[in-house]
């Protein structure tokens, strides 16, 4: 909010608001720092204190403010370009995310996440992680419904953990600009283990494909073993 007084208030702790959570596309869920994390001073400059927000006992979340957030019930929600720099804005998005039970959609764009495992998304078809910082395929959430998957621009150096897609109707895959994508055999050994997946990287699956994977070792000999 452009007003100095309102500027770390989230829409759930306004007085007369009735907007949920479900209802809002793009919404900004960074928490502001506690007040003994901030002074103030003239007009609208504000001097931040580093260090971990310490939330006291009797700031907990009340059960309206729950109910008025409502991220159980969002079905389509971007989340993209936090800025989840301090630990406790960071443990505040995980806390969103473990309520998104009923989200088809999700858009998760350039938040520095590095490890989702903790998280289940039951329902979400939709999942956009591009341009963060994933390292390996394990450390993406349960997705037990997924169909399409955007995991462009992360650091993912290796395909382990791509059989824990198997199971998932995926139909599209996106790893483009990630070093494993350099690797050899690199689109043989993605339809490998999931075949039902109709495109990779944007192009849809062909028939080279489906060749059987090439055995290591030199690429030409013409030495014949005969034993």
């Amino acid at each position: 909010l452009p007003s100095s007084r309102f500027q770390f208030v989230p829409w759930h702790r306004l007085k007369q608001c009735d907007v949920t959570g479900d209802q809002l596309t793009c919404p900004r869920v960074r928490e502001g720092p506690s007040e003994e994390d901030f002074n103030f001073r003239e007009g609208r400059d504000f001097c931040l204190k580093r260090g971990r927000r310490k939330r006291r006992e009797e700031e907990g979340q009340s059960w309206e403010e729950r109910l008025q957030e409502n991220w159980e019930n969002c079905l389509e929600l971007n989340l993209s370009y936090q800025d989840l720099g301090d630990p406790y804005q960071r443990e505040n998005f995980f806390r969103i995310l473990r309520r998104l039970i009923r989200v088809e959609k999700l858009q998760l764009i350039n938040n520095s996440l590095t490890d989702l495992s903790s998280v289940r998304l039951p329902r979400c078809k939709m999942l956009n992680l591009h341009r963060n910082h994933l390292v390996c395929l394990r450390q993406l959430p349960k997705l037990p419904a997924v169909e399409h998957l955007c995991l462009s621009e992360n650091a993912i150096s290796s395909l382990r953990g791509l059989g824990a897609l198997g199971s998932s109707p995926l139909r599209s895959l996106n790893l483009t600009h990630n070093p494993v994508t350099f690797s050899r055999d690199y689109r043989a050994h993605v339809f490998s283990c999931l075949p039902n997946l109709e495109v990779l990287d944007g192009i849809p699956k062909l028939p080279v494909d489906s060749f059987p994977l090439r055995v290591k070792g030199p690429e030409t000999s013409r030495m014949c073993i005969i034993l």
